[in-house]
């Protein structure tokens, strides 16, 4: 039997197999609020080439000074008048005293004020940093009364930002979980209620931790006068203490229900 003619075309070569490669997430990446906040703090800070007389005259009108609430003193010349006994409240926290203080504080707000920013969105965030600021500055008046040197720093509302995003940050997929996800996915994760989240273990060692060091050390928020430096800690309690409880008031994403954290925490610790 004759075997069928053989094809004696030349072949075409065979070409490798193109695969698309998922594109890759940057290792960092800010969303637009906290952006625009750390470029507001840093064209702020450019008031130290402002001369002397001009740079003090601003922390003085800007600054947080308990004494300018100091009733019982008729003649306290305090630049600022009335006004700056409302806005001082806020604007104490977009003032640093060197780039090390201002370093510091955007350190922190990078993982924490990002997972933030996401969540909340632009005004959101704001408001809220503004807040968080406002509490800082009313826990140092109630613990400094007659103080006269101005507290600066945005530390009250960076410890406020930290004390929020704990309250997602554990969350199955949330930024500081074993399972994270993409930094947009990661900042929606629903929130552990308060009554749940300070029954978790990783969230009370974190609150053990920063307590631990904010009153050993006190790093952060500064009081800063012509003679001394000290660190104004209580004003970081102030800010945290707000941004645990008033977190809800701003957060958009639904509550995860007690039974469904309880459920995640168990998978959790199965897995460890």
């Amino acid at each position: 039997m004759d075997s069928p003619p053989q094809d004696s075309s030349p072949q075409a070569p065979e070409l490798p197999a193109v695969t698309e490669e998922a594109p890759r997430e940057p290792i960092l990446t800010l969303p637009a609020a906290l952006t625009a906040y750390i470029v507001l703090l840093a064209v702020i800070h450019l008031r130290v080439l402002l001369p002397p007389e001009l740079e003090n005259w601003t922390i003085d009108v800007f600054g947080f000074i308990p004494r300018r609430y100091d009733s019982s003193l008729l003649n306290l010349q305090i630049p600022g008048g009335a006004g700056a006994k409302v806005w001082t409240f806020v604007t104490y926290s977009l003032l640093h005293a060197n780039l090390t203080h201002i370093g510091f504080n955007v350190m922190w707000l990078l993982p924490f004020g990002s997972a933030l920013a996401r969540r909340f969105g632009a005004v959101r965030f704001f408001l809220f940093m503004a807040v968080t600021a406002a509490a800082g500055a009313l826990a140092h008046l109630v613990t400094h009364e007659h103080a006269v040197a101005p507290m600066i720093g945005a530390s009250a509302s960076v410890s406020g930002a930290m004390a929020a995003a704990i309250r997602f940050a554990f969350g199955r997929g949330s930024f500081l979980s074993f399972t994270r996800s993409d930094a947009d996915t990661a900042a929606k994760v629903p929130a552990l209620p308060l009554s749940r989240a300070l029954r978790d273990g990783r969230v009370v060692g974190f609150l053990a931790v920063w307590f631990g060091v904010n009153i050993i050390f006190g790093v952060g928020a500064i009081g800063v006068d012509a003679e001394t430096t000290s660190v104004a800690w209580q004003a970081h309690i102030g800010g945290f203490f707000a941004g645990l409880l008033l977190f809800a008031l701003f957060d958009p994403v639904p509550r995860m229900r007690s039974d469904a954290a309880d459920a995640s925490s168990q998978d959790v610790s199965d897995r460890i």
